[in-house]
């Protein structure tokens, strides 16, 4: 097989699209002229003055009828290049074009351009080899090596062109590192799609209608040109191939960039700097790429980041999401994911959002299966402590925090707000409930603030819920206090010297319960054991029992009071009984977290049947659905609110009564939210060790302030008043 072909001379710029692919009435610039409509005023070809001026400045062309202008064409800005093929070339006059101080003349200078059209202004220098694409207007090409564009560019997505085999296609193995949950990318796709395709695989009609969808949504037609948008700077990088750039872009210092679309606009522009590798990828508006990253087969939505030599390849990356120095393999990670340090690295899960790894996290390092198809699975907020390893397949509820250490065995905990200590002095699994709220409320708190600050997207395509407190997290507060109950009533059954196979298990969770709500000295005493939550014959342990119980419940009133309250507050002219019968019904139990958007689980199902049915028939229509049953939710979020609060007081519907203790008692759970944010931040003003790094307290306040300066803290006070006078107004209403 010859490695490197060659060919007469007179070809290059031609038949870029072989005549097998080209379709009735079509050329092989039919495309091109549709990417890039006629200018006005339109092209033409040079005057003779124009040529002899552009041979005297050095510059060639295998045809110079095939190179057209404007008539504002300055030839003395055109130096020392050739042209090959059909280039046109827009507006060109004597100016100067400006980006961070790097002041360049335009024109074309020192370059070799083939079948290429130049936007109004462009500034292309030392470029050596820029084929096939499209340049919009005021845009700096400065130093690149080789830059094109091939007939078959699908730009990163999962398609395939006129005449390909499959064997091309580009999938993602996601989530799983065997392929069995691979997805097609595609310009557009969000982390809802991305969860969709990847867990429901056994839904063989939605799958196969994903696939045609993905397929549908492109052109397959070849001869497709790059683009390179407005006012973008593409400077001192290597290779660019089959790349489609958005306005304002910057790219600096690239080494490979190849079939990637990099979305980027005038508001959100898309960076990416040097020593950057990227392959076969999406990249969404206002992403940052730097200093010598490397993504394959990848999808990085809006306003995420990859720094300092951070590895993604299989992996799709939720939109405000940051990576730094990490290795991440066949991941869908949802919004706002955080993970720094060069030794972390996370391999075959799906990871809900909202969460962060810190320094020496191992999560999936190895496989307990002959075959390498073990996953993760992570709720919101999951976050793994320092050099934390654990181990495929595990499963962890929302907002469970991992203390430092070796893990030995698969885990399965269903308990959120959980931290978990592999205590190896006692050979021993400890859960401790509700850690979060009892120990670490001012993180928890500032959990919706600092999300909500950190979401600059414009355009909010994937909707996500920032609120720790939502359905799908009291849910599993639900689930976790009746375990709580079941393994507490366990405890006082083999204390009393009972056999629990004996009792039902109805039984061993009234006794639990009466023992959780009763006196404190009546559940200390007892050794409380966890269930199935460890793939291993050791204890796990539950600490602090009924403490925990005691903290769900507030979590639970603290939820249902706030969004009953939105209701009303949406709804002014809604007396109390108004506000029932609205919101009075059965309890939603089962929810779905799509990429961030919570939706209840039999609206996924009938969006599910809907795709394979082909009632929603594009990804388009799939999108649209999200955003009617992101409008939905907030009713259905505080419908659940109530059937919550009913709950906690064993009725169907509230008496005023009721629901003015309810009100009572949100307002101390407000006041003990302030005061546990104070608290646990005070913590770190007090801590001696972090005083010892200063002189004396002086140098310590003027370097970090007080715990009185912080801004999450003064705001909680405000919220805290804010909240106790419209519930005073009410009361007395």
């Amino acid at each position: 097989m010859e490695h490197v072909l060659i060919k007469s001379a007179g070809g290059i710029g031609r038949d870029f699209v072989p005549s097998d692919y080209l379709r009735s009435g079509q050329d092989e610039y039919t495309l091109r002229n549709q990417q890039n409509p006629q200018p006005l005023p339109p092209w033409r070809h040079l005057r003779a003055d124009e040529l002899e001026q552009l041979v005297k400045n050095g510059n060639t062309a295998e045809n110079w009828d095939e190179l057209l202008v404007t008539d504002e064409f300055d030839p003395g800005q055109v130096k020392n290049s050739s042209f090959f093929g059909l280039v046109r070339i827009g507006r060109l006059c004597s100016a100067v074009l400006e980006h961070h101080d790097l002041q360049l003349p335009t024109g074309i200078w020192n370059s070799q351009i083939v079948a290429c059209d130049i936007g109004n202004d462009a500034a292309i220098h030392n470029v050596s080899y820029l084929a096939h694409y499209i340049i919009g207007d005021r845009c700096i090409l400065a130093n690149i090596d080789e830059m094109h564009t091939t007939n078959h560019a699908k730009f990163g997505n999962g398609i395939l062109k006129d005449g390909e085999p499959e064997s091309v296609r580009v999938w993602l193995d996601l989530m799983n590192e065997a392929g069995g949950r691979r997805v097609m990318p595609f310009d557009g796709m969000i982390a809802a799609d991305a969860y969709l395709w990847a867990k429901y695989r056994d839904d063989t009609a939605m799958q196969e209608k994903f696939k045609l969808y993905t397929q549908n949504k492109f052109d397959a037609r070849r001869g497709y040109y790059g683009t390179v948008g407005d006012q973008c700077v593409i400077k001192n990088s290597r290779i660019l191939k089959d790349v489609k750039i958005g306005s304002h872009a910057y790219i600096k210092g690239a080494n490979k960039l190849k079939n990637l679309t990099i979305n980027s606009s005038p508001q959100e522009p898309t960076q990416i700097g040097e020593g950057v590798e990227l392959v076969n990828g999406i990249i969404g508006c206002g992403c940052h790429i730097f200093y010598g990253c490397k993504a394959v087969r990848f999808v990085l939505a809006d306003h995420s980041s990859l720094k300092y030599g951070a590895r993604l390849i299989n992996s799709f990356l939720g939109d405000n999401s940051t990576i730094s120095c990490c290795e991440v393999l066949n991941n869908l990670i949802f919004p706002a994911h955080e993970q720094h340090h060069n030794n972390s690295f996370l391999i075959a899960a799906v990871v809900l959002g909202q969460s962060n790894m810190a320094a020496g996290a191992t999560i999936g390092s190895n496989h307990n299966s002959r075959a390498n198809d073990n996953e993760v699975q992570a709720g919101r907020g999951f976050w793994p402590g320092l050099c934390t390893s654990i181990k495929h397949s595990s499963r962890f509820a929302s907002f469970v925090l991992l203390a430092k250490g070796d893990y030995p065995a698969e885990l399965d905990i269903p308990l959120p707000f959980s931290l978990l200590n592999n205590n190896v002095s006692n050979d021993q699994l400890e859960v401790i409930p509700t850690f979060w709220w009892r120990s670490n409320m001012y993180a928890l708190a500032r959990n919706s603030w600092k999300f909500q600050g950190r979401d600059k997207r414009l355009n909010k395509v994937q909707h996500i819920e920032i609120d720790p407190l939502a359905p799908d997290t009291v849910e599993e507060i639900l689930s976790a206090r009746r375990l709580l109950a079941l393994w507490t009533g366990k405890a006082a059954a083999r204390r009393a010297g009972q056999s629990v196979d004996a009792l039902s298990e109805d039984a061993l969770i009234r006794q639990g319960r009466a023992l959780l709500n009763g006196p404190a000295e009546a559940v200390n005493g007892l050794e409380v054991l966890g269930e199935h939550m460890e793939k291993s014959s050791r204890k796990v342990v539950i600490c602090k029992p009924k403490e925990g119980d005691e903290a769900y419940g507030q979590m639970l009133h603290y939820y249902a009071v706030r969004n009953v309250l939105a209701y009303m507050q949406a709804n002014p002219e809604a007396d109390f009984e108004a506000v029932q019968q609205t919101l009075r019904g059965p309890r939603v139990v089962q929810w779905v977290n799509l990429g961030g958007q919570l939706v209840p689980a039999g609206d996924v199902d009938k969006l599910r049947a809907d795709i394979g049915a082909g009632v929603l028939d594009s990804w388009e229509a799939i999108h649209r659905r999200y955003d009617q049953l992101w409008a939905a939710y907030p009713l259905e979020k505080q419908k659940h609110a109530f059937a919550v609060l009913c709950g906690l007081y064993e009725t169907e519907t509230l008496s005023r009564a009721q629901w003015l203790d309810a009100l009572r008692q949100s307002v101390a759970i407000q006041e003990l939210i302030c005061r546990r944010v104070y608290e646990s931040r005070k913590k770190d003003f007090d801590n001696p060790f972090r005083q010892a790094t200063y002189r004396h307290l002086e140098e310590m306040t003027a370097t970090i302030g007080t715990v009185e300066d912080n801004e999450f803290v003064r705001q909680v006070r405000e919220e805290t008043e804010t909240y106790k006078q419209r519930v005073e107004h009410l009361l007395k209403g």
